[in-house]
Formats: C-alpha cells, structure tokens, sequence
C-alpha cells in the first residue's frame, strides 16, 4: 500500500479507511458484539459460564469462536491466521502474532511453548507482513521461579537448573528472531515477577541489538516506577553500546496489583489515578522521541491522544513515519480508526494478533470482554466508530 507521508492526512475519524477491511456483514458483526460488552452485566454474567462450560465440557465451542474469538483472534494454528494477515497487509497494517495460551508449569509445557514461539518466527520469516512476534516469559518457566528470582531469594539446585533452562530458552527464542530478522516483543507481567523478567530482556539486548533493535521490553506506565525505568534502561543501553527496544503500555494487571498490595501490606505500585498513568505515558513517548532512534520504540496504545502526540512529534523531528525504529500497535478487534489511520498516513501501524486454541486462549478473551466493559468510554467510541460507518455505507 503506498504511504502518504503527509502529517494532514492523519485523522482517527476517517472511518472509511478504519473500516475498509470489513464487508458490511463483519461491520454489523462487530456492532452488535461491541453492543453486547456494553453492559456490564452481561459481560459477567456472560464470561462466568463461558469458563463453567468449558470446564464441564459444554459443546460451546462453535458459538465462542464464531463471535468474541473471531473478533479478536487470529486462529487456533498459525496457518489459520495466513489469511487474516493478508487481509490487513493489503490496508496498509502489518500483523505482530501472539501465542494465546496462557502460562503452564511443567517443563514439558515449557519446551512445548518454545517449539511453538520458533514456529512463530519461522511463519514470519517467511512472511514479511508479519515483522514481529510477542512472548510472555510466563509461557518458559514458573512463575514461583520468577518470584524468588525477583525477591532475591536463595535457589535450590533444581531451581538454579530451571533459571539456567529459562535462559536457554530465552536465548534459542533471541537467535531465531536475529537469525530471522523478526522483531521480538517481550510482554510485561506482574510487578512481583517484573525484574528478572527486565534483567533477562536487558541481557538478550546487549546480545543482539548492537546493529539493529531486535529485542523488546515492555513498559507499564500505569506503574509510577516505570518512567524511571525507562530512563535508566537507556543508559544502561548506551553504556553498553545497544540500541534499547521498548514497547510502551499503559498496564494490564491493575486490579491484581492494588489488591495484593491492600493484602500484603506494602504501597501499590500502580498510579493514584488515570491522569498520573497519561501524564507518565506521555512523558515516556516524549523520552523516546528525545533518543530517537538510540531507543527504537513501539506506541501500543488505544489512546487517541497520545497515538497523535507520538506522530506528530516524529514528524515535527523530521522523522521518516516509515522508520523502523518507531511502530504503533493496537489489539486486533479493537481501535481500527487508529491503526488503520496511522498507516494511511504512512506510518509503521499493526495489529497484535492472539492465535491458539480456543479452550486455551479462554483467559485472554475473558480479560478482553472485561476491560473493554471496564475502561470509561472504550465501548461507546467503538460503537460510535461503527454506527458512522454503517450510516455512511447507508446499511441502515
């Protein structure tokens, strides 16, 4: 798709070109999903026996994954997603593919999810619409492991021999991807797990972003640390002669965080409140922009305020919107007047795309519904989005 280079012709209400990749019967698909996670209650209601049915083997499997998997899915295998990947390569989107399961505990389970995560990178490598991959550290060890690892407390022998597995296990997923020349996006988790998790993504930095960023971490600024850590991940970065990759959030374990912390008795380590979480992002974006490309960074974010904040800096610095270094990404099923817009506009714009089966990406759908049900005005710009687009297609 050709890139306009144009900083005018960058709007989030364009909803022709935000919606070109659906057919009139996606769209309505879409609006009356959306209107469904609109009520709270339903969304509770609903996601309470979705999890009673799978686990007393229900046959709903059909019904899941012809509306909330599709929706924000891929597919269950990675063939399954070739043709979605496509679809959203021909407007202009690129794909990052992220292994759905969520975390298992045995190191059978483990091993598996590496064949899996260097399936992944091997299907991107041959496919240049797919640049990036995401992981979850979760997904090749324990996570009590990564808990004493983060508390600084003494390891057993068998522990040592899985910490030292893990990074075997981060370092065969690290070469692959440099071997690949596929971008690796490492997710954050929760905070009490976080610093290993920093420390092993750092290590795997310094090996392979001496020439080009191919390792990612990830930033939650809705953490009031974060901003810090940002700053002092960059110059540990040029002292060490790296480029620093990181992909800014703003967080997804809020509720978790600020409960265990009410329970065990130490201050939160979540923001006092929204404005503190956008200032820090905003900050974060600022930062980035200030080092570009010493840091090579990824906006993934569903604000429209600070998608346009990052774009327009980028251009006012002369930056090439194209730059490899700088990258905008958005959930599949989700904002696609701002990721379909940002590469209309000639800029690096993607969608994160979950794929596994749908008994094991259950948990992942689950926390999708509740969110969007949770975050104050989400469902209703979406809605809103829709509706436009439906009245301007006259399908009413």
């Amino acid at each position: 798709m050709a890139k306009t280079h144009n900083p005018t012709a960058l709007s989030f209400e364009n909803t022709e070109v935000a919606f070109a990749g659906k057919s009139n019967r996606e769209l309505r698909k879409a609006y009356w999903l959306f209107r469904v996670m609109n009520s709270q209650t339903v969304v509770d209601v609903g996601t309470h026996l979705t999890r009673i049915a799978f686990q007393i083997g229900l046959p709903v499997k059909t019904l899941v994954k012809r509306t909330i998997y599709q929706q924000f899915c891929g597919g269950e295998t990675l063939p399954e997603t070739a043709p979605l990947v496509e679809r959203l390569a021909q407007n202009g989107v690129s794909t990052i593919l992220d292994y759905g399961v969520e975390a298992k505990e045995s190191e059978a389970e483990f091993d598996q999810n590496v064949a899996e995560q260097l399936r992944a990178i091997a299907f991107a490598n041959g496919n240049r619409q797919v640049p990036y991959v995401s992981c979850k550290v979760t997904g090749y060890a324990s996570f009590d492991l990564l808990e004493k690892m983060h508390a600084h407390q003494p390891l057993s022998p068998g522990e040592k021999a899985a910490a030292a597995r893990l990074r075997q296990r981060l370092d065969q997923i690290g070469t692959a991807a440099a071997q690949s020349d596929v971008a690796l996006y490492v997710d954050a988790e929760e905070s009490w797990i976080q610093d290993p998790i920093d420390a092993l993504t750092e290590a795997l930095m310094s090996r392979y972003n001496r020439e080009k960023p191919v390792i990612f971490n990830t930033a939650q600024l809705y953490r009031h640390d974060r901003l810090a850590y940002l700053q002092q991940a960059y110059e540990r970065a040029e002292q060490g002669g790296y480029i620093f990759g990181v992909k800014l959030v703003r967080g997804a374990y809020m509720e978790k965080e600020r409960e265990r912390a009410r329970q065990m008795g130490y201050p939160s380590p979540i923001q006092p409140d929204k404005a503190a979480t956008d200032r820090d992002y905003d900050q974060a974006l600022q930062f980035c922009l200030k080092h570009f490309p010493r840091i090579a960074f990824c906006v993934a974010t569903h604000n429209e305020t600070s998608c346009m904040l990052a774009a327009q800096g980028a251009l006012d610095r002369g930056a090439d919107p194209h730059h490899p270094a700088l990258h905008f990404a958005q959930l599949f099923g989700m904002s696609d007047h701002i990721s379909f817009n940002l590469a209309k506009a000639g800029f690096n714009a993607s969608k994160y795309v979950p794929y596994g089966p749908v008994r094991d990406v259950i948990p992942y759908l689950i926390r999708r519904a509740e969110e969007n049900s949770s975050v104050a005005g989400q469902i209703g710009r979406e809605l809103g989005l829709i509706r436009s687009e439906i009245k301007r297609r006259e399908l009413n």
